[in-house]
């Protein structure tokens, strides 16, 4: 099994055409959850993680609709 690649959030945000900001808030209020944290408190996360993350809280906000 190979390792798979942590990415920045910049380059999350790359992939998802938002913001570094955006990215950092959604850690920031528990939002999205980072794979890791580093030492220096920068986060690093697994692409595919975070799309399912987003997919599950889209798909419990439209559950929540009237």
């Amino acid at each position: 099994m190979g390792a798979r690649k942590l990415l920045t959030s910049r380059e999350v945000a790359d992939e998802l055409g938002l913001s570094a900001r955006t990215i950092a808030r959604y850690a920031r209020d528990g939002s999205l959850v980072p794979t890791i944290v580093t030492p220096g408190g920068q986060y690093r996360w697994d692409l595919d993680d975070v799309k399912r993350q987003m997919r599950e809280q889209w798909e419990r906000q439209r559950d929540e609709r009237p």
